[in-house]
């Protein structure tokens, strides 16, 4: 997320410049590849680039078509196959065993994609994007035309062809409800159309209760990761921007008004970490039957055996899919000992949560590193 919110930045800067842009975004991958699809990268009239679409090993070639590319304004799909076991000669020395489409694509006064992208991030909203990157035969349709959806419905498409914008929509609604992006071929008499559908999801919404000198580097790690961190705290020397200067928003709140001062969304992250027994059998009151869908509560097992008793002998006695959500002790055994070390285990657990995942070493995976696309 961090990523797109870079390229955004570098779109409006560019904007106000009036320079020639153009955007580079994958489309379809198949075997192993560095990135998936939906990466992008922006890339300047002067060859400048922000993000990433490869390990590296593409971004020159594809700096060099896009001044081909803001010189035509006509986007073309680049199509790099590093499947042969000489890749050498193709000049590009791809460390990856995979073939990548790339759509390349100018960037003018005005980009609605880009726009609708923007405001899924800044209003934290999700959305769908069904981009069409390939045409073949005499069907009519335009390589680089879209079909744009928010999560109130409202639709903007500039496809042109009414059969195939209706296909795109209810692709875009599926994968919207879904929260999945794929590759969908979409075959007609008059030919071939391919599109890449992609689910826009908001910034990870993080909450860290407790701003102690551990939570310094998590929200520092979170807000690098681009994901929106708010933090939480009774003590105003502690919940302070000079003390948090790169979180989102710091809530002065003692733990019996969390539930009345503080937003909690079906995507939300909540880090407990007070270090206060009282104040975590109150936190957890209220965050475990919340739409959080990670809670992580620091300290040993004991101690939280401790706190899910006392919540029991007070009433409540949490559900089985509630108790699923808890993560105690909080992060991924990485061996971790540092505060800046313990952040990182946390931030690990809630992205393989999020992501579904479970962790561990790729080198005992049997499975592909990547779910497919497609």
């Amino acid at each position: 997320m961090k990523e797109l919110h870079d390229i955004l930045a570098a779109y409006g800067m560019l904007k106000q410049s009036d320079k020639p842009a153009a955007l580079a975004t994958i489309m379809k991958v198949r075997g192993s590849t560095y990135r998936r699809p939906g990466a992008r990268m922006l890339v300047s009239a002067g060859g400048n680039t922000v993000g990433t679409v490869s390990g590296g090993c593409l971004e020159s070639n594809i700096a060099e078509k896009c001044k081909h590319v803001t010189a035509s304004g006509e986007p073309i799909t680049a199509v790099y196959d590093m499947t042969a076991e000489d890749d050498a000669a193709w000049g590009l020395n791809q460390g990856c065993n995979g073939v990548i489409h790339v759509l390349l694509e100018p960037l003018g006064e005005e980009n609605p994609h880009l726009d609708f992208l923007s405001e899924c991030v800044t209003q934290r909203s999700s959305g769908a994007v069904a981009t069409v990157f390939r045409v073949d035969g005499e069907f009519k349709a335009s390589i680089g035309t879209r079909v744009l959806l928010n999560e109130k419905g409202i639709v903007q498409e500039n496809i042109r062809n009414p059969i195939l914008s209706a296909a795109l929509l209810e692709d875009c609604k599926s994968a919207l409800a879904e929260g999945t992006s794929y590759v969908k071929e979409y075959r007609y008499m008059e030919g071939v159309v391919e599109a890449l559908i992609e689910t826009i999801l908001p910034p990870v919404p993080l909450l860290v209760f407790g701003g102690g000198y551990d939570a310094i580097p998590l929200v520092r790690f979170a807000r690098e990761l681009g994901w929106s961190v708010t933090l939480v705290d009774h003590r105003p020397a502690f919940a302070s921007r000079d003390r948090f200067p790169s979180a989102d928003a710091v809530i002065l709140a003692r733990p019996e008004e969390v539930a009345a001062k503080v937003v909690v969304e079906k995507r939300t992250a909540a880090v407990i970490m007070t270090h206060n027994f009282g104040h975590d059998l109150v936190l957890l009151r209220t965050l475990l039957p919340s739409s959080a869908r990670y809670v992580g509560l620091l300290g040993p097992s004991m101690r939280t055996e401790r706190l899910l008793k006392n919540l029991r002998n007070d009433g409540y006695s949490p559900t089985e899919s509630e108790l699923a959500r808890l993560h105690a002790p909080i992060g991924m055994d990485i061996g971790a000992d540092s505060p800046e070390e313990i952040a990182l285990a946390i931030l690990a657990e809630i992205r393989a949560v999020l992501a579904k995942r479970g962790g561990g070493f790729l080198k005992n995976s049997t499975g592909p590193i990547h779910h497919p696309h497609g």
